[in-house]
């Protein structure tokens, strides 16, 4: 099994920087993990193209006509941006190879290869694992370890492509979700796209506030830098992301700003137990998240 990551590094006639971090660490674990005997990858930037070979992600660096002819299994692992034009291309190409993706907004991607030919050689996915960081240095392995690895859209698919690709994800160790890409980005506008927003507004708030006091960051604790750690993730690969899954993250924005209005509503007016109200809805999340 040869399994071809297009997003090792540099793809596209834009030269798109795009984070390979989700992308090398699968390709790390499912050849560690026998899932794949050869993994090869695409990468335009030669150091990032040698960090990825001396690092053991890939066996080969590899052109893109190269990649999508000789694997058995093609990841696209780019932006939303690039990955609407690079998967038709890649469907035009095909034969009996499958087609997958870890885009973070499904829809738009399904409703553009709705009525190819090779539909059914797409599986729409997208493992939710990741890290703030990206290069070929950020690969980990372990990564998928315990997540959920989301199909969307499976019907449309051909159903030994979706076992493939369920099996790839089994490799991986993912709780595999089967669902409506639709669902899938109303969900994530709420638990993975509004989180984004937030860590870059904060940053952006507190560094405002650097500009006049330097020693700000000296009292910063560990609730801040983990509140945080979401604002050094990639501009290339978010900014499409929001723009794709628009209506939704402008739902969850709207609701997110209520909430704040509420909180500045009853400090301004020191009602302390309307402040504690709010925190105590807060705390169910317990619930949900241990």
């Amino acid at each position: 099994m040869q399994v071809g990551i297009i997003g090792i590094g540099l793809i596209g006639g834009e030269h798109q920087r795009i984070p390979v971090g989700v992308a090398g660490s699968m390709a790390v674990d499912l050849k560690k993990r026998g899932f794949a005997h050869r993994v090869v990858g695409v990468e335009q930037d030669a150091l990032h193209a040698a960090a990825a070979q001396e690092l053991g992600l890939v066996d080969e660096i590899v052109d893109y006509e190269t990649c999508v002819a000789t694997s058995d299994i093609i990841v696209v692992a780019v932006p939303v941006s690039a990955a609407i034009r690079i998967i038709p291309d890649i469907l035009d190409k095909v034969d009996c190879q499958v087609v997958t993706d870890v885009c973070s907004t499904k829809e738009k991607i399904n409703d553009l290869v709705r009525y190819h030919p090779n539909r059914k050689n797409f599986v729409s996915a997208h493992p939710m694992a990741g890290t703030e960081y990206s290069g070929p240095w950020a690969a980990l392995p372990g990564l998928f370890d315990g997540r959920a690895g989301i199909i969307c859209n499976a019907e449309d698919s051909d159903i030994r492509a979706v076992e493939l690709i369920k099996q790839m994800y089994d490799c991986l160790n993912m709780r595999v979700i089967f669902m409506r890409a639709a669902h899938h980005d109303v969900h994530t506008a709420y638990v993975s796209h509004i989180s984004h927003i937030t860590s870059f507004a904060l940053a952006l708030t507190v560094l405002e506030k650097e500009k006049n006091e330097k020693n700000i960051f000296d009292l910063a604790s560990g609730g801040f830098s983990s509140t945080v750690r979401l604002a050094k993730s990639n501009a290339d690969m978010w900014a499409p992301i929001f723009s794709q899954n628009k209506e939704n993250v402008l739902t969850v924005l709207d609701t997110y700003m209520e909430k704040l209005q509420e909180f500045k509503h009853h400090i301004e007016e020191y009602d302390e137990e309307g402040i504690k109200k709010l925190i105590h809805k807060a705390n169910k999340i317990k619930r949900i998240i241990r």
